[in-house]
This record gives structure tokens, sequence and C-alpha cells, in this order.
């Protein structure tokens, strides 16, 4: 069991989930993966390929932040999306980075205490 705010973790996993789906070539593949630590559960949600440039994974969680400047709202977000996945898993007392991903694309590993409060 672990106590977190379900609405948010709802949002973080929905958000991660679509930038993978939205940002993989097609036919791609997006993988969800849980890892269970003593006191806290590790989450990875990878894809496969485009992926991005190791120099640019730090920002894509900065507000407003997008890689390909070509893309307008229209067709790639507000560009806010992992800023509130990183306010989110913040407010949990986790962390959150991006990393290249075995598949060929990104994966964002977040790591949670299983009790937010106790954080």
């Amino acid at each position: 069991p672990v106590v977190w705010d379900a609405t948010r973790i709802e949002q973080l996993l929905a958000n991660l989930l679509t930038n993978s789906i939205r940002y993989t070539t097609t036919p791609g593949r997006v993988r969800l993966r849980l890892q269970r630590r003593l006191a806290g559960l590790d989450i990875y949600v990878e894809d496969s390929a485009p992926g991005v440039p190791h120099e640019h994974q730090k920002q894509l969680f900065e507000p407003l932040y997008r890689l390909d400047t070509a893309r307008s709202r229209d067709s790639g977000g507000s560009g806010l999306g992992l800023a509130i996945c990183e306010a989110i898993v913040r407010a949990h007392h986790g962390r959150i980075r991006a990393e290249d991903s075995d598949l060929g694309g990104l994966r964002i590993h977040i790591e949670l205490p299983l009790d937010a409060r106790r954080a």
C-alpha cells in the first residue's frame, strides 16, 4: 500500500503516457514499469525512438520548454506537462529525471516514497 494523492498520481501517469505515445514514431513501443524499493517505488515510463539528446533532458522539466521549436501548442502541447509532473513528484517528496531508454527513446524515472506524508 502507498499513501499518495491518487488524483495527482493519476494525472502524472496520464501525462507521461500521453507524451510517450505522442512523441514516439509509429510503430513504436511504450513501456510502464514499477520496481519496489525498501521504502519506495520506482516508476519508469519509457518509449522507443526518437529520443531526446542527453544535453536537453534536464531542460524538459522547465515550464514552456519545447525541444522542437517548430511545434505549436496545437501539435505539441503547451510546454507545461513535464513541469507539472515534476511539481507533483516533488509534492510527494520524490524525484523525477529524464534518461536515455534502452528502447531507443526517452525514459522518465520517478522515485516516490511509499508514504508521502513521512518523507
